[in-house]
């Protein structure tokens, strides 16, 4: 079986075709994820590369914190160890392009403590052309693209990168999300703009839009009241251990169908919701701790000025950096998704074959 490396500089190499066999070449050069990969043969990459019209030896970006150079064929090559369609390519190429963006601060990512992983949201035709779930469990098991795709994702990061934990990966537990984090928007029940729209995607483009997501966190009320879920909602994101009220930060809401019709409903905007949120969950500052108020006051007493005991942080530098999207099935659930602080989210286009 000839294999092509996961990883740039290594030469390519023959394995025994057996599937064991080559899943322990994989363990011992930490190539994998801790699950069983799919072999990278020639022919397998060769048929992903075939969904793309860019050269294989085509320079995405390098990537942080190794600044590893993500060439397209070892994007590829991530890509078939995960388990992907060859179709996903275009996907995963404007993921990696996404990531790299300076906005982003992979190599903060890359490196810290923070349990912080990579999450991919997909908008556009791209959805239901790949078959993205945004839907029921649309976090959870269940859909190959969404298991795969953000499976890739966190091969390219780590073998590409070069961010292998306990080296230059330094997670003190990391999370779930660093194995796969990937769902499409379920635009149809989404009674506002698409989160492509808003940041300025014609409705009929295909995106991909990458967030440094600290994790998830449930948020189950049965309120009819928009008043009243917004208040529930701003004291689920108001938590002192927090690197959102520590530099500000870009918090994420994927509001349930139901949330997000109960607020739309209620005469709020999008914009208008953002507003509310952003007032509602101010956080007087006396709440952290003594050393990490200490590390607000250097962080954000440009932004605020002097920072007293009673002065209230709020968790973001402006409303519109709350970012909210419309995801899952039927329910009175939505989820809280705190970002990293230092990171913003970037889209870019995903260019099919035509």
């Amino acid at each position: 079986m000839n294999a092509i490396p996961a990883a740039p500089g290594a030469a390519r190499f023959e394995a025994p075709d057996d599937f064991d066999a080559i899943n322990r070449i994989y363990r011992e050069r930490r190539w994998g994820d801790g699950l069983p990969i799919v072999p990278p043969t020639v022919e397998r990459v060769e048929r992903m590369l075939a969904q793309t019209r860019r050269a294989r030896g085509d320079l995405v970006a390098r990537i942080a914190p190794g600044y590893g150079a993500a060439s397209v064929e070892h994007i590829a090559v991530n890509a078939v160890l995960a388990g992907c369609d060859p179709e996903y390519l275009p996907l995963l190429i404007a993921a990696t392009e996404a990531v790299a963006d300076p906005r982003f601060n992979l190599q903060a990512i890359q490196a810290t403590t923070n349990p912080v992983a990579a999450w991919i949201i997909v908008n556009g035709p791209a959805a239901q052309r790949l078959d993205i779930n945004s839907t029921f469990n649309c976090l959870g098991q269940g859909a190959w693209a969404n298991a795969t795709v953000g499976r890739a994702l966190r091969l390219i990061l780590q073998n590409i990168g070069g961010a292998l934990p306990g080296e230059m990966d330094r997670a003190t537990q990391g999370q779930p999300g660093k194995f796969t984090f990937c769902c499409a928007e379920n635009e149809a029940e989404n009674p506002w703009q698409p989160l492509h729209v808003e940041r300025g995607f014609a409705a009929d483009c295909s995106t991909v839009t990458v967030v440094g997501a600290e994790g998830t966190m449930n948020m189950n009320t049965h309120s009819k009241d928009a008043e009243e879920l917004l208040r529930v909602i701003a004291e689920t994101m108001m938590h002192p251990p927090s690197n959102e009220y520590c530099h500000s930060g870009e918090p994420w809401l994927i509001l349930g169908p139901e949330h997000a019709e109960i607020l739309s409903g209620g005469g709020f905007t999008k914009g208008e919701v953002k507003q509310r949120l952003w007032q509602l969950s101010k956080m007087p500052a006396q709440r952290m701790s003594v050393k990490d108020l200490l590390r607000v006051k250097e962080s954000r007493t440009e932004e605020l000025g002097e920072i007293l005991p009673d002065t209230l942080l709020p968790i973001a530098l402006r409303p519109e950096d709350i970012q909210i999207i419309v995801a899952g099935g039927p329910g009175t659930h939505s989820v809280y998704v705190p970002s990293f602080g230092n990171t913003y989210a970037v889209t870019r286009e995903v260019e099919f074959q035509a």
